[in-house]
């Protein structure tokens, strides 16, 4: 079962990383724009790879791999 909070963490993080871009943006950094998204997609993924490997856990199972 999916869990909330992990939803609000990943929204909440997807928030801050959209803000954080747009200012750097507009203030001329792009490059650090975009390592503050790429950091973002890192977090996130580390946030989601538990249930991902719940996931092909799930599927060795049903299929009796």
């Amino acid at each position: 079962m999916l869990d909330v909070s992990l939803i609000i963490k990943v929204a909440g993080v997807g928030l801050l990383v959209a803000i954080a871009h747009q200012i750097l943006t507009r203030a001329g950094r792009e490059e650090q724009a975009m390592l503050v998204s790429v950091a973002g997609v890192v977090i996130v993924l580390f946030l989601l790879v538990g249930r991902i490997g719940e996931l092909f856990g799930d599927i060795k199972e049903i299929f009796g791999l």
